[in-house]
This record gives structure tokens, C-alpha cells and sequence, in this order.
């Protein structure tokens, strides 16, 4: 509830190139009333924002995770909450020995979210199996956006309501998985994390 983030179990991701863009420590900030605050910016000729993890911090498998998140404005951005962890590159036991676990994906400005698993690397063993849901008015205000993770299978919800329910590729069995938010451009180049109350405000939506 400050203006700095509690790094006992947050910590910004190291900065550097990510897909078109940079990420940067310099994007990341608290309002001083519960939320993170990711900030889109350009620095010199390079599109800018920032992403937050709980890597080497806060790191578990089975149990409930949820966001409340605020989406951005403008177009460009790939909002994400998503849990992940080492075993993800992996390949022979389908995800039960690791998975990328995609609890909300949002590129677009419309009422659609998405929904995915990874698992067995990101080469040429990759799968995937993923949802895609529409919710009226997801663009206004505050939402939260859950997983229920079980031994047997993967619970989604949004505002509380189950959106997909899964064990694709066999449910990850292996901890410790480090978990977070993203923001994502595809062409702005833009990623932010963090699980927890988010409040992502590219620079040219505020006021």
C-alpha cells in the first residue's frame, strides 16, 4: 500500500530487449494506494515499459491465484497474468512437468480475453491449447481474472465466473512456479507483471 514494491516478493524483471520493445525498472511504480503502476514511454527511439516477477521469491504450484486488473487504453499492448517456471522447456511428459500458465491475455480493446496453456518448450515440440471468451464491458473499471490450479485440472474464472476448465497436456504436477502480469505490445514491444492488484496506464492515457 506504498510507493515501493515489497521486493521480498516482487522484483522488476532484469532490463532488456522484449520482442519489439524494451523493458525497463524505470516503468515500474506504486500509487501509493495498492496498485502497480506500469508506464509505457519511449526512450529515445525505443518503445518502453516494464514487467515485475516473483521468481526466486514466491514461487508454488497447486492453489488460487487471482489479479484484479485495470486495462490499458490504447492499442499496441498485450496485457498478461500469467504463472510459469523452468520446466516449461521440458519435453517428454507432456505439461506434467512444467507448463506456461496463461491466466489472461488481452490484445485487443474489445470484450474478448484469451486464455492458454504452453508446455514442452517453445521450439519445435511446442503445444498449446487455449480459450478465447467474451465479457461484455471487460474494458471498463477494475476485473479480476483467477485460476483454481488442481492436481487434475485447470479452473478459470473472470469477475468470479468459471470460464474454462481444462487438463490439457496433463496438468503440471512440479513446482515451484513463479507467477506475475504482463503488459505485452506486439507493436509497441511492451510487458509488465505482477499478480496482485494492477493498474496499467500507457503514458498517452493519462490525464
Amino acid at each position: 500500500d506504498g510507493d515501493r514494491l515489497d521486493e521480498s516478493k516482487w522484483e522488476p524483471r532484469p532490463d532488456g530487449k522484449r520482442k519489439g520493445g524494451w523493458w525497463s525498472a524505470r516503468a515500474i511504480s506504486l500509487d501509493g494506494e495498492g496498485h502497480l503502476v506500469i508506464t509505457t514511454f519511449m526512450d529515445g527511439d525505443k518503445p518502453t515499459d516494464g514487467c515485475v516477477w516473483t521468481k526466486g521469491k514466491f514461487e508454488h504450484s497447486f492453489g488460487y491465484y487471482v489479479a484484479r486488473v485495470k486495462f490499458q487504453k490504447e492499442p499496441g499492448h498485450w496485457s498478461a497474468f500469467w504463472m510459469n517456471g523452468d520446466g516449461i522447456r521440458k519435453v517428454g511428459d507432456g505439461g506434467r512437468d512444467g507448463t506456461e500458465i496463461d491466466i489472461m491475455e488481452k490484445p485487443w480493446l474489445d470484450d474478448r480475453v484469451t486464455q492458454n496453456l504452453h508446455w514442452d518448450g517453445y521450439g519445435e515440440h511446442h503445444q498449446h491449447k487455449g480459450t478465447t471468451v467474451t465479457v461484455p464491458g471487460i474494458m471498463k473499471g477494475w476485473q479480476t481474472f483467477a485460476l483454481w490450479w488442481k492436481s487434475d485440472e485447470y479452473i478459470f474464472y473472470i469477475d468470479g465466473k468459471e470460464t474454462w476448465r481444462t487438463d490439457a497436456g496433463g496438468v503440471c504436477q512440479v513446482g515451484p512456479g513463479f507467477n506475475g502480469a504482463a503488459l505485452l505490445g506486439e507493436r509497441l514491444g511492451l510487458v509488465g507483471h505482477q499478480a496482485g492488484p494492477l493498474l496499467h496506464r500507457p503514458q498517452q492515457d493519462r490525464e
